[in-house]
């Protein structure tokens, strides 16, 4: 139930969805209350508008990602560093045959970088399928062939392709951990989501290093941006949106600590 209560959520909190039913309630009232009926269609408007511009969009994606913070010790050699899934596209690894990734494909290749450098002697790859059905695509598994593919041998490869959340990571990766008995450890997600990824793990016992990558905030000065709406930043908006409810929520489900 809370899986697709969260797809919901996801839905209600992208400004295209609140713009929509803006509209939506617009053209409903079009007949009856004039005035407001326009005054919600221009709101719609003004929505759109204000989450597709650079400014907006980077703001929000600086806010997001301000607490990731980068623990890595580059001298240590870690027992496991733990990759999260979150980077591949299954529906489209599915029609093509294929890996097919998204924008957050730089976690698996920064967890390939640090078993290539020594910097890890395993890698614990996490990450499953919303998909309930038999033959869909578990991201551990598509991960774990394409590391093998690059060279890395299998028995330096751990799955877990269980979990469907980050609460499920931390959980599910815990019990790996506790089992291999491995001490030292470093996390790899996105800058944006290693907050909220870092305090699952904090909430089940475990506090590893941390190693944010895939930071998609821009340092170019909010004045300097570009004020034309764009497609990609109303994306930015969204998966920012998103993320900042997400850690609400895990919070106030005792989910996440700091």
């Amino acid at each position: 139930m809370f899986l697709f209560l969260s797809k919901v959520l996801d839905l209600l909190l992208a400004p295209l969805s609140w713009a929509l039913l803006l509209w939506l309630a617009a053209w409903a009232l079009r007949r009856r209350r004039e005035r407001l009926s326009r005054a919600l269609s221009a709101l719609g408007g003004v929505v759109l508008y204000a989450f597709s511009i650079e400014p907006v969009a980077m703001g929000l994606m600086r806010a997001t990602e301000a607490g990731a913070v980068r623990s890595f010790q580059p001298g240590v050699t870690y027992d496991a560093v733990i990759v999260l899934g979150g980077g591949l596209d299954p529906a489209a690894t599915e029609r093509t045959g294929v890996p097919e990734y998204n924008a957050a494909a730089e976690r698996v290749l920064r967890g390939f970088e640090l078993l290539r450098e020594g910097r890890a002697r395993q890698v614990l790859i996490s990450g499953g399928s919303l998909d309930p059905r038999p033959e869909a695509v578990v991201e551990a598994d598509v991960l774990s062939r394409q590391l093998q593919r690059w060279g890395v041998p299998a028995e330096r490869i751990v799955l877990e392709g269980r979990s469907r959340n980050t609460r499920e990571n931390a959980l599910e990766s815990a019990r790996i951990i506790q089992a291999r008995g491995w001490k030292s450890l470093l996390l790899v997600t996105s800058a944006a989501h290693m907050p909220r990824a870092a305090g699952c793990f904090a909430a089940v016992g475990l506090r590893p290093d941390l190693l944010p990558v895939d930071s998609r905030a821009s340092r170019t000065p909010l004045r300097r941006m570009s004020w034309l709406p764009r497609s990609g930043a109303l994306n930015v908006s969204t998966d920012a949106l998103r993320e900042l409810a997400g850690r609400v929520v895990y919070r106030a489900r005792g989910w996440t600590v700091p």
